[in-house]
């Protein structure tokens, strides 16, 4: 190996145990490029070494953040995130859940499914998994509790349903990615619901079968009433205003009607709404999402002002290239490198968050796996479709990261809000069954891309 290539790993190992000492993640970022980009100019000048690191690198980072600021498609990121803290504090999935709850009192498991029914709505109305992993937990876990369920299949439904948020439309992840490849926010958003329907899908047929095997940890509803029509129709009521704003947000998109910045738009001021309907909105409220908005977005673009100081550092020592060596020279096989990368994608969102592996190790891999030689049919309308393709893989891998102990985040989100007899095991143990499944779906998307590529094949062609 070149001397580039040791600044490369010695690069990547500083970042990550910096990451260890607590401080913020942007800052460790920034402070590595500049570390290294002086350790590159010194080692030119005394030990004529050829980095081409020196203060005109740093320079060349403004024109960067610049450009990145400049980027209209980013402007969906604030607006989704206050779509999501709005529709938290609406009060829409209480009155979902507890609807829900009437009608599917009489099936064995049905509070289970009902829970995991909410986790697919509120991932398609909020887009953050800690939001949805912790307004589960306090809307389910109690009643699931009294009910008589296990702690194992409560905390794993919860947990998993939580998590579904990364993955389904409209993810703030996917718009990230989007823009980190020059690829369609449509295109993914599309490409990723039916994978979202496929996980989802796969919880709820284990919960059903888990019930109808090992009944005693999913009892019925002691309570459950008669069915009758009117609870029915609480469902539908309560169900038709959050299924209002997906359609309002994502079918605008998908028809061509706006673009994902417009519909950004479009949901925050739907959201706001629905909250004043159910009489949540007031002063107090908005100031309340307002800041907890502001602090969300600055903190993702604090890290992207940092990442992108640290991936001009990397690519100008060649990292892209040592990197692509490295997994080109792999003899697995297309698949088989792509499985190793999505098995490091696994093993980096133990311990980074989505963002920093979006935008630094992202870039890094995507130009290896357009290089790979996928013959994925676009049908003349989808761009990319292998990357299409790859985006929703890394998407689903990083959902079953979340949720892998012993440092998923999900699993931290979930103890926060958990009784004190619930302990941190009682959780490891309940996602393990979600695990298996977000594996199955992965191998299932991973054997058949056009389950990805054909709903934005369909709607644009």
């Amino acid at each position: 190996m070149e001397f580039n290539d040791y600044l490369v790993i010695a690069m990547f190992l500083t970042f990550v145990g910096l990451l260890f000492t607590g401080f913020p993640v942007a800052w460790v970022l920034g402070g590595v490029s500049v570390i290294y980009t002086v350790v590159g100019y010194y080692s030119d000048l005394y030990f004529d070494t050829f980095t081409g690191l020196d203060y005109l690198t740093l320079g060349m980072s403004v024109n960067r953040i610049f450009k990145f600021m400049d980027n209209w498609v980013l402007v969906a990121l604030p607006m989704f995130i206050f779509m999501g803290l709005m529709l938290d504090r609406s009060g829409i999935a209480e009155g979902l859940m507890k609807s829900m709850q009437a009608l599917f009192g009489k099936v064995r498991g049905g509070l289970a499914v009902t829970v995991t029914t909410i986790g697919i709505i509120l991932a398609a109305s909020t887009g953050i998994i800690g939001a949805s992993v912790v307004l589960l937990g306090l809307l389910s876990l109690p009643a699931m509790l009294k009910q008589g369920y296990s702690k194992t299949l409560a905390l794993g439904t919860i947990a998993g349903s939580g998590t579904l948020g990364i993955l389904i439309p409209p993810s703030i992840m996917l718009v990230i990615m989007a823009d980190q490849l020059g690829l369609s926010v449509g295109d993914l958003f599309m490409g990723a619901v039916i994978p979202g329907v496929i996980l989802g899908s796969l919880y709820i047929t284990f919960i059903l079968l888990f019930s109808l095997v090992r009944p005693k940890d999913a009892p019925l509803d002691p309570d459950r009433q008669p069915l009758e029509w009117r609870m029915i129709w609480d469902v539908f009521k309560n169900i038709l205003p959050p299924a209002g704003l997906i359609i309002a947000v994502l079918g605008s998109i998908f028809a061509g009607v706006t673009t994902p910045t417009e519909a950004s738009g479009v949901g925050a001021l739907g959201a706001t709404i629905l909250a004043a309907i159910n009489k949540r909105l007031n002063f107090k409220v908005i100031v309340e999402v307002t800041k907890a908005c502001f602090n969300t977005t600055a903190y993702i673009f604090a890290i992207f002002l940092g990442a992108t100081c640290f991936a001009l550092v990397l690519r100008s020592i060649g990292g892209d290239e040592f990197i692509e060596r490295i997994l080109t020279g792999i003899p697995l096989g297309p698949y088989g490198i792509m499985m190793v990368i999505l098995g490091a994608v696994f093993l980096l969102g133990f311990f980074l968050d989505w963002i920093e592996i979006t935008l630094i190790v992202l870039p890094l891999i995507a130009p290896v796996v357009s290089a790979l030689g996928f013959q994925i049919e676009g049908h003349g309308v989808v761009d990319n479709p292998e990357l299409v393709w790859f985006v929703v893989l890394i998407a689903v891998s990083l959902q079953t990261s979340f949720l892998t102990p012993p440092v998923g985040f999900a699993l931290f989100y979930l103890k926060g809000i958990c009784p004190p007899e619930i302990e941190l095991v009682d959780i490891y143990k309940g996602v393990i069954p979600f695990i298996i499944l977000q594996l199955i779906g992965l191998i299932i998307i991973a054997i058949w891309p056009q389950l990805v590529i054909w709903l934005p094949a369909i709607a644009y062609g």
